[in-house]
């Protein structure tokens, strides 16, 4: 049972007493909806709506989609306003206050990124960012930072997410962004995700059942001391992921059969004896978002909204049908699937994090005059900057061709490769007219390589679209025509791909690195740090973290010798192979 008086609540008497009395005031509809952080489904700040919602959901926390930094900040006050107990606010900012505001926000750094530099700046950057946006706008809880150690170079979910495949590493640069966001809004909680561990498996459990397979001493070396560390120093939340964690199950749990392995949320061994138990964790359990195929497709809902209760989650994340989830949490109360004694543990923990975070203060749970230009400050967007100086990385140059010079090397060919386009209507993205600036600001004169999809948009649908990507052209005139190679690659499969790994635009396309042995060439990731595995054959790679014009600069200034590379990188960058180092 839950201590409200020990880390990470170490509440006052009074504020026990404020947890109680409210309690006690609850209704049975109160104190179910306090167990759910719900999405908004629609952006706005509709404030009949929005009452609605509070009144008859009763939720416990919230989340939103969309909309600019005035109106979710409108929207989070009615979320308190309409509320009789104080609602905890969540946003999800890996990489900075974009997270809670995509277009207005700062991103600072990817994970990866901040995991690249030499000491944690950046990662403490990342959290002071995101915690003073966020706060901006009324968020007092943060779903982050990710504590996941990237051992397996295949999985794509976590690649950016992860500091890294090192756990003091990882140790550091999470505590780091604690750190900044305890610096920049004292009012907000934080949580480390995604328990007991993305970055074994090379399955993404937004899309399919994922297993951390780990040994048990390997994990409680690993994943387990990340945990340990974090909670000893008096981490407020966990998120469990989706994911499984067999052997550690089956030696909690003798002689448990395959069927019965359950991700974290539906596993109660992994939550009370092991998260609770060995690792001595006394604060809030969430579990990850529960449209997940990791729950979804494992067990019928009617069953896993009580279990993931029963099994040890305080707070569930997203309903599919609030009216329909809440009646399936209070038949598993009124069947005894969930204990009256568990119910009321959750809920202490849920009002004790709010008392915490001094929720019951109204100053602090309508902040007056809250500053929303530090959203997307000068202040901010340099250190986007730096932490592109401070962390693109050379991860290798093996022939010695670094640093161009563009007046020996003036003439390049660039090549964007990115994900392919989900609509019909794509008219790309813009990295690539980005990039061309970027490298004609340096010096080069840019030759565009096209895509199938800009000859398709171009020309409309035709066979010879085709064949125009397949003509390479006569090898001694490519020689004289370029004296560099770009390659570009921006590719990423996020809750839509199990693995991601580089595709160009066509089958045996123009694009595909042919060409390395004839001009020299340079390869640069924008996103996933794994690419070499496709293109082992070119010599020099960078991997740069981020799409924005920052980053591209800094990537392209370091090409050139205007800048040294200072980032270091992470050996799962070479995928186990030996030819990814040539």
């Amino acid at each position: 049972m839950v201590d409200l008086r020990a880390k990470p609540f170490n509440l006052s008497e009074q504020e026990i007493t404020w947890v109680e009395d409210t309690l006690a005031s609850m209704t049975l509809e109160e104190k179910l909806g306090q167990l759910f952080v719900l999405l908004k489904p629609v952006p706005g700040a509709d404030e009949e709506k929005i009452g609605a919602l509070m009144e008859t959901a009763k939720p416990g926390g919230m989340r939103w989609q969309g909309g600019d930094a005035e109106t979710v900040r409108k929207q989070n006050r009615f979320f308190q306003q309409y509320s009789r107990i104080p609602v905890l606010i969540a946003g999800n900012c890996d990489d900075g206050g974009n997270g809670v505001l995509p277009k207005e926000g700062t991103f600072v750094a990817t994970a990866a990124e901040a995991g690249a530099e030499e000491g944690t700046e950046t990662a403490y950057r990342i959290g002071y960012v995101a915690g003073r946006e966020a706060a901006a706008i009324g968020v007092n809880w943060m779903f982050n930072p990710v504590a996941d150690v990237y051992r397996n170079w295949r999985n794509t979910i976590v690649n950016t997410r992860s500091f890294g495949s090192d756990p003091d590493r990882v140790i550091a640069c999470v505590r780091a962004y604690i750190r900044g966001i305890r610096d920049a809004a004292p009012h907000m909680a934080c949580t480390c995700k995604h328990f007991p561990g993305d970055g074994w498996d090379e399955l993404d459990p937004h899309i399919s059942p994922a297993h951390n397979e780990a040994e048990p001493e390997d994990w409680l070396a690993s994943y387990g001391r990340v945990y340990r560390t974090m909670i000893d120093e008096g981490l407020e939340a966990v998120m469990t992921g989706q994911i499984s964690l067999p052997k550690m199950s089956r030696r909690l749990r003798p002689g448990m059969k395959d069927s019965e392995i359950m991700p974290a949320s539906l596993a109660p061994e992994l939550l009370q004896d092991l998260l609770r138990g060995q690792l001595g964790f006394n604060g809030v359990i969430i579990s990850d978002a529960s449209h997940m195929i990791g729950m979804a497709g494992v067990m019928k809902r009617s069953e896993a909204v009580p279990r993931c209760i029963a099994a040890g989650c305080d707070m569930f994340l997203f309903a599919n049908d609030p009216e329909e989830d809440l009646g399936y949490l209070r038949a598993g109360v009124e069947s005894g699937i969930v204990t009256q004694e568990r119910l009321a543990d959750a809920l202490r923990r849920i009002l004790g994090l709010k008392a915490r975070l001094k929720l019951y203060d109204e100053k602090v749970r309508f902040p007056a005059g809250n500053d929303l230009g530090v959203i997307g400050c000068e202040a901010h967007r340099r250190f986007t900057a730096e932490a592109a100086d401070r962390c693109v990385t050379l991860v290798k140059d093996t022939r010695g061709l670094l640093p161009l010079d563009p007046s020996e090397k003036k003439n390049a060919l660039l090549i964007y490769a990115r994900s392919t386009p989900n609509s019909k209507g794509d008219q790309g993205d813009g990295v690539r007219e980005m990039i061309t600036e970027e490298l004609e600001r340096a010096g080069f004169h840019v030759t565009q390589c096209p895509s199938f999809y800009d000859l398709e948009n171009e020309n409309g649908v035709s066979p010879m679209n085709f064949v125009r990507m397949m003509q390479m052209g006569r090898r001694e005139d490519f020689r004289k025509q370029y004296d560099v190679i770009f390659v570009f690659i921006n590719v990423k499969g996020y809750a839509q791909r199990n693995v991601e790994r580089l595709s160009w635009s066509s089958g045996h396309s123009m694009e595909m690195p042919w060409y390395t042995e004839e001009v020299p060439t340079v390869g640069v990731s924008l996103n996933y740090t794994n690419h070499l595995v496709d293109c082992a054959n070119i010599h020099t790679f960078v991997n740069a973290y981020g799409l924005n014009r920052e980053n591209i600069r800094a990537a392209v200034e370091k090409i050139c010798g205007k800048s040294e590379f200072r980032g270091r990188a992470d050996e799962t960058v070479f995928c186990g192979r030996w030819d990814t180092r040539l």
